[in-house]
């Protein structure tokens, strides 16, 4: 199994602007064959070094991340991201 997690830090940083965009990562899950588990989680410290969103997802194989990061869907949560993030998101993939 393969690990994807990103964290967001966006422009906006309210709560209003943050759920919403939480909102846009979780309507993926059921949507995405390959896309076995998804979790989005909020920040709860509010720090100036914190991020705004945990994104975890989880797939069979690397192929099907691939696979992921090319879906329709997915490429139109890339484009909102793109509108919405501070600079760029960070990610770790690893087996789990």
């Amino acid at each position: 199994m393969i690990t994807h997690v990103v964290f967001f830090k966006l422009k906006d940083r309210s709560t209003e602007a943050v759920q919403a965009t939480a909102n846009v990562l979780t309507n993926m899950e059921g949507k995405i064959d390959v896309l076995k588990y998804i979790e989005v989680g909020l920040d709860v410290l509010h720090s100036e070094r914190s991020y705004d969103i945990a994104l975890i997802t989880k797939f069979d194989s690397l192929d099907d991340l691939k696979i992921y990061d090319n879906h329709p869907l997915h490429l139109e949560v890339k484009a909102h991201m793109k509108q919405v993030l501070d600079g760029t998101s960070v990610c770790v993939d690893f087996q789990s």
